[in-house]
């Protein structure tokens, strides 16, 4: 397969101008509102090690656990996202995936088992995330997002990963995300590729100033393995820690993309479109 099928099935940065390159605008690490809620004991003992953390600690753990974040759709990538938070203590999870589970997706989509086929994914999904953390709560929605419920369901989370497959379904939620100005951690994978890039409205690029169109060549159906999607997957989980603590310095501006046929990381700066049909109006 030619080399550059990433760039035509994963949204890239723009061409700029004249060729320049984007010059990243360093700014602090964006906060959002959380209403931090304190740990029971057993919260403590199950979340010590990671409390640990420098710059972390038992006052960003409250906010992970005052915290929702809406995983749209649990599958490959989804379902890995929600796994993780989970595990660090979020304290509310919204799933939005439609569709009952297949063979097909038993090769990565972790939270989906056999004696679930022919059954509701997010139904699966909860499941398997109550017996790793009971007291998470769960807003199971067996919907994909669209653009008659991107509004309603986006409402009901304080941080959004988008992990859908069909640009329809990223822009309706780029849309809501920038109008209800909520961040937007952007998780995509093609193959042995993948890409993350974190949006903040009125500070950074959004995914209409990457991709105005949805890329003519793109499939429903394409190359995945579990271990591409399961590890974009994981740095989806953490930059939504990272933005609901305040840890460290999230990928707002810039893009991380790789290719594990090689192990080759990379990260660029990007622009906004001062003409983005999208974001072109919201100010800094």
């Amino acid at each position: 397969m030619e080399k550059n099928t990433f760039d035509t099935h994963i949204p890239q940065p723009p061409a700029l101008p004249g060729g320049r390159a984007a010059q990243h605008e360093h700014s602090p690490p964006p906060s959002i509102m959380i209403k931090s809620q304190p740990l029971t004991d057993e919260e403590r003992a199950t979340y010590q090690w990671q409390m640990w953390t420098p710059g972390f600690g038992e006052a960003g753990q409250e906010k992970l656990r005052g915290a929702s974040v809406l995983v749209s759709r649990v599958g490959g990538l989804g379902s890995v996202v929600a796994y993780e938070l989970a595990a660090a203590g979020i304290g509310k999870l919204v799933l939005a995936h439609a569709g009952n589970v297949k063979h097909s997706d038993l090769n990565r989509q972790l939270l989906m088992t056999h004696d679930w086929l022919g059954k509701p994914r997010v139904e699966s999904a909860t499941q398997r995330l109550l017996e790793l953390n009971p007291r998470l709560e769960i807003e199971p929605i067996g919907e994909n997002i669209s653009e008659e419920n991107a509004q309603r369901i986006v409402a009901q989370a304080d941080v959004i990963v988008d992990c859908a497959p069909l640009f329809e379904e990223r822009f309706a939620m780029n849309r809501q995300a920038l109008a209800q100005r909520k961040p937007l951690i952007e998780c995509a994978m093609y193959e042995l590729e993948g890409q993350i890039t974190t949006i903040i409205p009125g500070k950074t690029p959004c995914l209409r100033c990457l991709h105005p169109e949805p890329p003519p060549a793109w499939k429903r159906e394409f190359p995945v393995f579990g271990a591409v999607s399961g590890t974009v997957g994981c740095m989806g989980a953490m930059e939504a820690i990272k933005v609901i603590s305040g840890l460290g310095e999230p990928l707002a501006g810039r893009m991380v993309t790789y290719d594990l046929r090689d192990m080759t990381f990379r990260r660029r700066n990007l622009l906004r479109n001062p003409t983005c049909a999208d974001c072109g109006n919201i100010g800094r």
